[in-house]
């Protein structure tokens, strides 16, 4: 167990005061066998009412609404957790799912149906083409070792690109320009599983490099800000992390926030404001998770 400290700053700044609409935020875990929540604190200026909910997912929303008008906006989230994630798990996968293709049992499919749907269309099948290149000459391979040779083949191959713009980009795009950001390679693997016929998901969150704590550098690549991933749904294993821009699974330095179908699901703040199109200036985030030392 690692006990984790995140603190994550967003900040907008306007060239003159502006009024502002309704703001979603996610930044609250939820609480589970791999991450227990200590600590939550939430500060927004200028002061908003909050409310809460679970979206269709199960993620904790914050809805945020303000009555006065700013050129300056800024949210703070500071949480405390402690993290069971491993690192690099053995893969306990059900007899009938340990090659693919397979098809999930009847009582699954339901469930997982819309993580099965691929995000945009694929008509030159550029993603699929991709996705099958993993698989041997019969058409198979092994479902465990398959999805770790795609995580590790993104990190490889892909450049990592930190776009600031709001957005992912398709996987078809990402494939045709050879780079993307951790969102455009989190929706790479999942349009490259989902087109293998498997069930996969967006997540949101943080990552902890333990490089920044004085700890030995392994090459971690996204710190100082939010990061994204996918989960795939695997039979015997369940929902199971993979990081293509690292090309690490198992999730033992990933902080999960938020898990939905698509990336537009799940952003971390979305919101509007009412004043000139030109009156925004650039957004400035910081994202630091330190490990705090705990016992005697």
């Amino acid at each position: 167990m690692s006990r984790l400290s995140i603190t994550h700053v967003t900040t907008y700044r306007y060239s003159q005061p502006v009024r502002f609409g309704e703001h979603r935020l996610l930044f609250r875990p939820r609480d589970s066998h791999d991450l227990r929540l200590v600590t939550s604190g939430l500060k927004i200026t200028p002061t908003a009412k909050l409310r809460w909910l679970h979206d269709p997912f199960g993620n904790s929303v914050a809805i945020a609404t303000f009555e006065q008008e700013s050129d300056f906006l800024r949210f703070e989230s500071d949480i405390t957790i402690d993290h069971y994630g491993l690192s690099e798990p053995d893969f306990r996968i059900e007899d009938y799912a340990r090659t693919t293709p397979f098809v999930y049992a009847p009582e699954e499919q339901p469930d997982l149906l819309a993580d099965m749907m691929r995000h945009t269309g694929d008509p030159q099948k550029r993603v699929a083409n991709w996705a099958r290149s993993f698989l041997d000459e019969a058409g198979h391979m092994d479902t465990a070792e398959g999805l770790k040779a795609m995580n590790a083949a993104i990190k490889r191959d892909f450049a990592y690109n930190r776009r600031d713009e709001h957005g992912v980009q398709s996987a078809y795009r990402t494939l045709e320009l050879g780079s993307g950001s951790c969102r455009d390679f989190a929706l790479l693997m999942m349009e490259g599983a989902r087109s293998l016929g498997m069930a996969a998901r967006f997540v949101t969150g943080y990552l902890y490099d333990p490089a920044l704590d004085g700890g030995v550098a392994n090459g971690t690549v996204g710190a100082g800000t939010t990061h994204a991933w996918c989960q795939i749904y695997l039979p015997g294993s369940g929902w199971t992390e993979f990081d293509p821009t690292n090309g690490r699974y198992g999730g033992s330095n990933l902080i999960r926030i938020g898990a939905g179908r698509t990336p537009e699901q799940v952003k971390p703040i979305e919101g509007s404001y009412f004043g000139p199109a030109d009156a925004a200036g650039p957004m400035e985030v910081s994202v630091s998770v330190r490990r705090v030392r705990t016992g005697g």
